[in-house]
């Protein structure tokens, strides 16, 4: 898609910002511009949310969960019928297209996991003494602020999106400026459901943080959703302190995978090349650090080598491909910059890696790189490097494989590759990290909750509990005495 113009929702209205700014859509592949979208201020995000508040006081959405239902699930079928949408996706992210269309039929099967919940969100009712009854339920929040990232734009919108409407709040969303037009065409197929009501739904775009600011600072916002690093995750939680609302944070990761000596490695690297690699490293749930036993250690080392040697770097719309480019020209530079530093300060340098020159040089492509180091205290081995960077570890036992997995400030998620089945427990237990997966990685489901321990996070996403940010319990008491 080209020449492509993204406007704001606000108020049921797609329309310019009010100051009239634009920015440009860049394809990160070939650095081409491909369209426009609106430019927002701090004036913008006001009259989105006066919009979403009146919706949300007004409107019959907040106690109608066969209406949210119906909405969700109309939502999901349009969706499905764009199959389009994918190309757009990796043209603007530049993610491979497998990448693309698994995205998208995650999230289109995440939408129509909620519309099911919107109608089972139930409390309790009990007698709490002679003819003194209780009542407990469970209401809607109020407005929600959605701030999305640019690394997986549609399934981390919806996974925010689809259980704040389920939940019957409305929303106020803040999608990254890198993935603005693949938001709006996923967002128009929402607005297009005739029985949405107007101001339910409000979307605005920025390239600076005036509509963010104004969404975590706002007393007219109820919730506050946000993907992204730990050190703006602090931020908020700082901004938001006033307001005390809730809060629902997903923040950086270093996930360990530690692999046992009865491990297959050869095909266990091949399947750790692809999960440090997906979208050209940039999820928070990567594996970044490989610890391995002692026994199979140099094993280990050359047939990672060779996996992360063997994925092809190019353009994600180009057959074959297996990573793309990063997201843009400045994190590329910024991530080659701090992977040469690991480069210069490591053990040794298995695999060094780097920007890509020839055809590929108008693009924001990076190699892979792996290195190996023991002390699990350097910068590269604690810091989240959002790109292809690997660190090997070596480790004699499994107090020594845990140890060294929880030296960390994060706790988003890990991995465990063993054919026994107890050992695998045993680690699984013992790790500090919201998600752990057996012999896999990068699997996530909308009915399993995820989230993390410590500087990765508070709340869940997915899941039952997916719903819990956006709603509040109220208790009703009435004593009606007795007969």
């Amino acid at each position: 898609m080209d020449n492509l113009n993204a406007l704001n929702l606000i108020d049921g209205q797609w329309q310019p910002a009010g100051a009239g700014a634009v920015a440009e859509s860049i394809n990160p592949a070939n650095g081409a511009r491909f369209g426009m979208f609106a430019d927002s201020d701090r004036e913008d995000a006001k009259l989105a949310i006066a919009a979403a508040r009146r919706a949300f006081e007004e409107s019959r959405w907040a106690h109608s969960p066969r209406d949210r239902q119906m909405v969700l699930l109309q939502w999901a079928d349009r969706l499905e019928r764009r199959a389009d949408l994918a190309a757009l996706l990796t043209q603007e992210n530049g993610k491979v297209m497998a990448q693309s269309r698994g995205e998208m039929a995650g999230a289109i099967s995440e939408i129509r996991y909620y519309a099911g919940l919107a109608r089972h969100i139930p409390g309790h009712f009990m007698e709490v003494e002679p003819g003194a009854y209780s009542a407990t339920l469970r209401e809607p929040a109020g407005v929600a602020g959605l701030i999305i990232p640019w690394n997986a734009p549609i399934v981390l919108l919806v996974r925010s999106l689809a259980p704040a409407l389920a939940a019957g709040c409305t929303v106020v969303i803040k999608p990254a400026s890198q993935t603005a037009q693949i938001t709006v065409q996923v967002l128009k197929e929402l607005a297009a459901v005739e029985s949405l009501p107007k101001g339910v739904l409000n979307l605005v775009m920025e390239t600076g943080h005036e509509v963010a600011q104004q969404l975590v600072a706002s007393e007219n916002v109820d919730v506050l959703g946000f993907t992204g690093s730990t050190q703006i995750g602090q931020a908020i939680m700082a901004a938001a302190a006033p307001t005390m609302k809730k809060l629902s944070l997903e923040l950086g990761g270093k996930s360990s995978c530690i692999v046992f000596q009865d491990a297959d490695i050869n095909a266990v690297a091949g399947r750790l090349a692809i999960a440090a690699t997906i979208i050209s490293g940039q999820q928070c749930t990567a594996a970044r650090r490989i610890l391995v036993h002692a026994s199979r250690f140099e094993e280990m080392k050359h047939a990672l080598k060779a996996a992360l040697e063997a994925i092809v770097v190019a353009p994600g719309d180009v057959p074959g491909a297996g990573m793309g480019p990063l997201i843009d020209a400045r994190a590329a530079e910024s991530i080659n910059g701090v992977i040469q530093r690991a480069v210069d300060s490591c053990d040794e340098v298995v695999l060094r890696g780097g920007r890509l020159q020839g055809a590929l040089a108008n693009g924001c492509f990076l190699s892979p790189t792996l290195v190996v180091h023991a002390d699990t205290s350097a910068f590269f081995c604690q810091d989240e490097i959002f790109g292809p960077f690997l660190v090997l570890e070596k480790f004699e036992d499994e107090k020594e494989a845990v140890i060294r997995a929880n030296h960390s400030v994060f706790g988003l998620s890990a991995s465990v590759w063993t054919g026994d089945g107890d050992r695998a427990m045993r680690i699984a237990r013992a790790l500090r990290n919201g998600t752990v997966w057996i012999n896999d990685h990068n699997r996530l489901f909308a009915e399993a909750e995820t989230g993390g321990y410590r500087r990765s996070g508070m709340g869940r996403l997915h899941g039952y509990e997916g719903l819990a940010d956006f709603l509040e319990t109220k208790h009703i008491f009435r004593d009606a005495g007795l007969v």
